[in-house]
């Protein structure tokens, strides 16, 4: 009968002057009922006064010589052996550490996590530990538990660990790394269809938590910024409908226009986000009572160049003044700008910069906001296109632009919401506006790039 056994070599290293034994069988590994072998626990150096351990199998470990022969063996001796040596309290076999962490490897950050170092040698009474993270030979801790009491990302990574006798001069073996994980969930606000409303459309506030899909509970706020340019947000009392991550608004109000943010919060594991990205929400009446006049009059413009925004009351009342809302997040007034200034009802931006890039409004003295227009500061091609809504029926052109040339007018391709609708042509023209062309547009030039893309809003001939 063909009998196999799991028999050597097994290797244990050890660092120091203590020998590493090495199991090996003659003749060979695998045998026939009947067959002799010898098991031989072989140290590579000197192996006087040592003791050696047996073990097969999960059996209990027994003492005999450096080598065992079985003269005639039968299928119940086939199995794995192991062996090691013992001098004193000393062995040759090194523990393993293990790392364990609580309460999960996967945490949200400000958790408290706790890192455990734990080590099973016999004849060891007390280890002293080394705490390793990544591939740092540098040791950030010795002791056998590491806390962190507030986790940040940076804290992630693979951690390792290994001990040494307090007393004496005995290693364990490195422990296997074990991963930690931190995840910084985040909020992350959206609206449906879009941020740009009359009266009475329907709008979606969306609150997502992204890769953290279930579990939470959203809140939502509006955004208000002091004389002091400090941030209040003002929880919506009517939040609670935002059940699922929705908050809808049937029919928005000109009292719907503002700045919008969201949070999420959970209970298992306790966890409540940051506040999200804001986003402006914008409701235009039908008949508003003063327009943003822009010169140059387009939505794009060149950086370093002066722009000029002024509020037209239709009945010359005064005390309106130009707020803006960045891309950046600021909610500002032009008079608190560094490169602006405010007149009157107009403000002047003396040199503008990417970081003007913004909603550009009237705002009364009351609060009211009216007439918002998107601006956008860009340093190379530029769209020309019109600030205000065009009326269904107009003509509208397009122009690509670009500074640093005699005549700024550019061959170019232009697109609409993606796609490609006419190619190298100085202007595109529509003779007929209708509602279908509404949409984002921007231009491309082959060598000098392409254009922010702008919004065109189209409007019903019956509305002023």
């Amino acid at each position: 009968m063909y009998l196999e056994g799991a028999l050597g070599p097994h290797t244990y290293q050890y660092t120091g002057n203590f020998p590493t034994p090495i199991l090996t069988a003659v003749p060979r590994y695998s045998l026939f009922t009947g067959d002799s072998v010898t098991l031989r626990c072989e140290l590579t150096q000197s192996q006087n006064g040592w003791e050696f351990l047996w073990r097969k199998d999960s059996n209990r470990e027994s003492t005999g010589a450096a080598t065992r022969t079985i003269n005639s063996v039968k299928v119940s001796d086939g199995g794995e052996y192991k062996c090691r040596a013992r001098r004193g309290r000393y062995y040759t076999e090194r523990p393993k550490a293990k790392v364990t962490i609580k309460p999960a490897q996967h945490v949200f950050r400000g958790d408290t996590v706790t890192l455990r170092c734990d080590i099973n040698g016999e004849g060891v009474t007390s280890w002293s530990y080394s705490w390793y993270k990544e591939v740092s030979a540098s040791v950030f801790s010795y002791r056998q538990e590491h806390t962190f009491s507030s986790v940040t990302e940076s804290d992630a990574g693979k951690y390792t660990c290994k001990g040494s006798e307090t007393e004496g001069s005995r290693w364990s073996q490195m422990s296997d790394a074990v991963t930690l994980t931190v995840s910084d969930p985040r909020a992350v606000l959206s609206f449906s269809p879009h941020m740009w409303l009359t009266e009475g459309d329907p709008v979606t506030l969306i609150c997502e938590v992204y890769n953290f899909s279930t579990g939470w509970t959203f809140s939502w706020f509006t955004l208000t910024v002091s004389a002091k340019n400090s941030r209040h947000y003002n929880l919506l009392s009517d939040s609670s409908r935002g059940a699922g991550g929705n908050y809808t608004v049937s029919s928005a109000a000109l009292n719907h226009t503002g700045v919008y943010s969201c949070r999420a919060e959970r209970e298992k594991p306790v966890y409540k986000t940051q506040y999200s990205n804001t986003q402006l929400l914008w409701v235009t009446g039908v008949s508003p009572p003063v327009s943003l006049i822009v010169s140059p009059c387009r939505t794009q413009h060149f950086t370093s160049v002066s722009l000029s925004l002024s509020c037209e009351d239709q009945s010359n009342s005064t005390g309106w003044r130009v707020r803006r809302y960045t891309d950046g997040g600021r909610l500002e007034d032009c008079s608190s700008l560094r490169r602006g200034s405010q007149t009157g009802s107009t403000c002047t931006i003396s040199s503008t910069n990417t970081s003007d890039t913004g909603v550009y409004w009237c705002e009364s003295e009351s609060g009211g906001k009216h007439h918002p227009v998107n601006i956008t500061v860009h340093s190379g091609v530029i769209l020309e296109s019109p600030v205000h809504p065009v009326t269904e029926g107009d003509h509208l052109i397009l122009r690509c632009l670009y500074r640093h040339k005699t005549s700024p007018n550019l061959r170019a391709d232009f697109y609409k919401d993606g796609s490609l609708i006419q190619n190298q042509t100085t202007e595109m023209s529509i003779t007929t506006v209708s509602k279908s062309h509404e949409g984002f547009y921007y231009c491309k030039h082959p060598e000098r790039g392409e254009s922010p893309k702008s919004w065109i809003s189209v409007r019903g001939e019956n509305k002023n």
